[in-house]
């Protein structure tokens, strides 16, 4: 008798995002000196006491913002009338804005840990959905590479932000992009995974230099349509497709190719979690916080509020697991069931429902985030299908199956036993 394993895809409405949401909790940051000199990468801060001499945060040293992990007042008092002022950070807009999605926000403090698996941290990685890291201006440890790797791969969302080349605040003699790439290169599991580098660069620009991505989360997504964005003082990111397959270039400098180069957001699949990328921090800046620094307002008034269609758009995306099948045109969501998981070597039968006469992408990526199956199916026809992929020449190990017809996408995960491979 063979295995089968079966991909059931139905459409149904939901009312908001809120229903998929309300276990979400976010963890931004605030470990590797993101208050030093100019900048204010928080949520909120009551105290403003430590200071930064050349490297990691001293208590008493300085004015610069001491972030506690549960911003004042609460989260349970914001509305959708709330103002960006209840909390006094560079970063509550954007706070403010995750809260009203339903999500529940904290703050990693000056001296927190970046762990994954420690029972003994409260603020452990995998108590989180995303974690959000704002130009960090500190390299990570190995044990902290480490745990970002792990938190990734077992399903958790990192949003890296970087800023422009020689930015270092904290005059320990490394920047955003020099932390993001030792990130990218040491990390104790593998090198160049998400396919992204950060480039050397110093510009600022505007640009509506966005591609043709229809049914492209981040800029399709519930916030709203993207078409222009404004670095000041940012970087570029050059991606390789040859090292992870699914990274994708979604805004661009002003001129160039949608191709590999003169990137400025990026995003990709690594194991069962996301990560995307973006190279200024100025487009998350809500232009309040610390009074002793000076402020924009990236998120509302630059780019015609394009920039918090983008960032809360991006936000979703990685605190949605690939199980609740997110979408953003015509099906919202779509629903999925695996029969049996684990899979051993055989066939697997996907079936599947289209609403709409459409083409389908499917596409089979191991935990690595390799492509090991690709199929192309055209000119569908709305309603029920079936199509069958031999599993014998597959290894045993996890496996992600993406499902799309250009208007919604579905992935989700599924193992296979082959005991001869």
């Amino acid at each position: 008798m063979k295995n089968v394993l079966w991909l059931v895809l139905m459409c149904f409405f939901v009312i908001n995002f809120k229903l998929y949401s309300q276990t979400v909790k976010i963890l931004f940051d605030a470990s590797k000196a993101e208050t030093a000199g100019n900048a204010d990468w928080i949520l909120d801060a009551d105290l403003h006491n430590i200071g930064f001499g050349s490297g990691p945060a001293v208590v008493g040293q300085g004015s610069e913002s001491n972030p506690a992990v549960v911003p004042t007042p609460a989260q349970s008092g914001i509305s959708s009338g709330t103002s960006e002022t209840y909390w006094d950070g560079a970063l509550s807009y954007w706070g403010i804005d995750c809260v009203n999605q339903g999500y529940i926000v904290n703050t990693l403090p000056y001296n927190g840990q970046i762990t994954y698996g420690s029972m003994s941290n409260p603020q452990d990685l995998s108590n989180y959905k995303v974690f959000v890291v704002c130009e960090p201006n500190i390299l990570f440890t190995a044990s902290e590479k480490m745990a970002m790797m792990n938190f990734i791969q077992n399903g958790g969302g990192l949003y890296i932000i970087s800023d422009h080349d020689v930015s270092d605040r904290n005059n320990d003699g490394y920047d955003s992009p020099a932390i993001w790439n030792d990130f990218f290169t040491n990390n104790g599991i593998q090198s160049d995974p998400f396919g992204v580098s950060i480039d050397l660069q110093n510009f600022s620009q505007t640009t509506t230099n966005i591609p043709s991505l229809p049914g492209d989360s981040l800029l399709h997504g519930p916030f709203g349509n993207v078409t222009k964005a404004m670095w000041s003082g940012g970087t570029s990111l050059t991606l390789n497709p040859a090292h992870n397959s699914t990274v994708k270039g979604v805004v661009y400098k002003t001129g160039s190719s949608f191709g590999n180069t003169n990137v400025l957001c990026a995003y990709a699949h690594y194991g069962s979690g996301k990560v995307a990328v973006i190279g200024d921090s100025s487009p998350f800046d809500d232009g309040t916080g610390d009074a002793n620094d000076v402020l924009y307002d990236g998120y509302i008034t630059d780019a015609s509020g394009n920039h918090r269609k983008l960032i809360m758009n991006t936000t979703i995306w990685l605190a949605t697991s690939y199980l609740s099948g997110i979408n953003t045109n015509d099906m919202e969501y779509v629903k999925a069931k695996i029969y049996p998981n684990p899979v051993t070597a055989g066939s697997i039968e996907l079936t599947y429902s289209l609403k709409n006469n459409s083409s389908v992408d499917i596409e089979i990526f191991d935990v690595t985030g390799n492509v090991v199956k690709e199929i192309s199916l055209k000119n569908q026809s709305e309603g029920f299908h079936q199509e069958k992929i031999t599993g014998r020449n597959f290894g045993s190990g996890l496996y992600i199956c993406k499902f799309s017809d250009g208007n919604s996408s579905q992935s989700i995960r599924f193992v296979i036993y082959n005991p001869g491979k």
